[in-house]
């Protein structure tokens, strides 16, 4: 009897893609980006395609952050029992490889680290902004006292 499921021999790559991405919380438009600026609408036809031909399935891992083989491996029910689990996504053949540690991979620690490289040299330049704008505000307000005292 046929389900309405895809075959375990024969992924949906275009599903697979749109899946992790929506785990990954991105839309179209921002893995688009991460893909050589590809359209939004290139990643929906992508995403609706059951084959998808190794050197876009490449171009999408890398956007993703994960491998070509996990977006061919991929199983939704395999990731929720990790997310439940607190687990990695990892893929498996066996149950031996569950892991109940989080990996981060040197690739993901660096990418971490330059965002809050980032963030802190936001915040700075923002602080010094807002400073600027007090010693502004301050001065106006010496000048306005100065102007008043005058007449």
């Amino acid at each position: 009897m046929r389900t309405t499921f895809q075959d375990d021999d024969k992924p949906h790559l275009g599903r697979n893609v749109q899946r992790i991405r929506e785990i990954e919380g991105l839309k179209q438009y921002d893995l688009g980006l991460r893909c050589n600026g590809w359209s939004q609408q290139q990643i929906s036809k992508l995403e609706q395609s059951e084959f998808i031909d190794d050197a876009n399935l490449a171009i999408l891992a890398e956007g993703l952050g994960v491998t070509p083989e996990f977006i061919k491996n991929f199983k939704e029910e395999k990731a929720i029992f990790n997310i439940q689990n607190n687990n990695t996504f990892t893929v498996s053949d066996s149950a031996a490889g569950i892991n109940n540690q989080p990996t981060i991979t040197h690739d993901a620690a660096d990418k971490l680290a330059a965002l809050l490289e980032k963030f802190i040299e936001e915040d700075r330049a923002k602080t010094e902004s807002i400073a600027q704008l007090s010693r502004a505000v301050l001065d106006l307000a010496e000048e306005v006292k100065r102007l008043k005292k005058g007449n």
